[in-house]
């Protein structure tokens, strides 16, 4: 480990890597997060109609997914945007959950939330503006539910495992981390994917990552390409946005894939999938060879 990570992050004693706490699974319903398994999270970015996501559901599960996205409640820069169903969606989300066996995460963005959410989710998503909202944090500490902590658009790492940290001391260890791009100066994506975000988090916690590369693109060309780029470096899954018709999307269409594009990203993943699981099964014996030098 490079030295200057040891004060840096080991501060954060209940998420950072131990001789204890190498590695954490996380149980999001019938779901394994953190193990062998290359967890895919994918549905539309908000919750529209029954018939648009239980057709999104099916499309996704038959893909490979095995957790189904959708916000039902949307935190939008603008106040005249769509600001999700509610509790009608939550109820939706049920019914696919009910139809298709896949198991539901979406985002809790107040603190007066999170009884309500933790009776229809399996994973509690806290979102990049959320991330340093501490009274919903401590809340989440005790909701009975693990929870998926998105980095802040302007945090670092240090500033995500602090965040990590205070769900984690009230009660609340079953957390999942997630890269979904940073604010740089760069306008051609809609984020900046910090894709070593996840090799250095993999070092200093044991807790599990995956990458949104959704929200890191912008566009959903490259979404495939982001979701290969965080395979190879070791990712335990991704989160993905999908819609049955992204143009007519009411959040989100320039960055959700089709169908046909979620299922092609799927197969195409397979390659790079097996170089992760190559990688990881090296590691152990490169560490051990160069201990031995």
């Amino acid at each position: 480990m490079n030295p200057k990570w040891n004060g840096q992050f080991s501060c954060f004693d209940l998420v950072a890597k131990t001789a204890d706490s190498v590695r954490s699974i996380v149980r999001a319903g019938n779901v394994e997060i953190g193990g062998d398994d290359f967890v895919v999270m994918a549905g539309p970015c908000a919750v529209e109609s029954e018939r648009q996501l239980l057709q999104t559901a099916e499309a996704v599960a038959a893909a490979g997914a095995c957790m189904l996205r959708g916000g039902a409640y949307k935190p939008r820069s603008s106040p005249y945007a769509f600001q999700g169903l509610g509790v009608e969606g939550l109820k939706i989300l049920r019914k696919a959950r009910e139809e298709t066996g896949l198991a539901i995460v979406t985002e809790v963005m107040s603190e007066e939330d999170v009884d309500l959410i933790a009776e229809y989710a399996d994973l509690m998503q806290v979102g990049t503006r959320s991330m340093e909202n501490y009274a919903l944090l401590e809340k989440l500490g005790g909701c009975g539910r693990p929870v998926l902590l998105k980095r802040g658009m302007t945090a670092t790492l240090e500033e995500l495992l602090q965040s990590a940290q205070v769900i984690a001391i009230n009660g609340n260890r079953q957390i999942v981390l997630c890269e979904r791009g940073i604010r740089t100066f760069e306008t051609a994506t809609r984020n900046t994917l910090d894709i070593a975000a996840v090799p250095v988090l993999k070092t200093v916690s044991h807790l599990p990552v995956i990458v949104d590369p959704s929200h890191a693109a912008g566009v959903r060309s490259l979404v495939p390409v982001l979701a290969r780029a965080a395979a190879v470096v070791g990712a335990d899954g991704l989160l993905v946005e999908v819609h049955p018709s992204p143009d007519q999307a009411m959040s989100d269409g320039p960055q959700s894939l089709t169908f046909r594009q979620f299922r092609d990203m799927m197969d195409d993943l397979q390659p790079y999938l097996a170089i992760r699981d190559a990688a990881r099964q090296l590691g152990p014996q490169l560490v051990g060879a160069r201990g031995a030098d």
